[in-house]
């Protein structure tokens, strides 16, 4: 009967220990916005392949320049 009675406020500790976590997570903006991230994803990619073009081009240009 004891271990019941520890079992109860271990799990209300974490249970409060939850709650204040979540409490904390949406006063700070967690979230407010939930769908630009997975979006920014395939921007991200889309930014980085471009600029790897760009990237190459420029470097093309410079050994045109040279001579080479």
């Amino acid at each position: 009967m004891n271990i019941l009675v520890v079992l109860i406020i271990v799990s209300l500790i974490v249970a409060s220990g939850f709650l204040i976590a979540f409490i904390w997570a949406v006063r700070s903006g967690q979230f407010d916005d939930a769908s630009t991230p997975s979006y920014r994803m395939l921007w991200d990619d889309a930014i980085t392949k471009k600029e790897n073009k760009s990237s190459n081009q420029s470097t093309n240009h410079k050994q045109e320049s040279n001579g080479n």
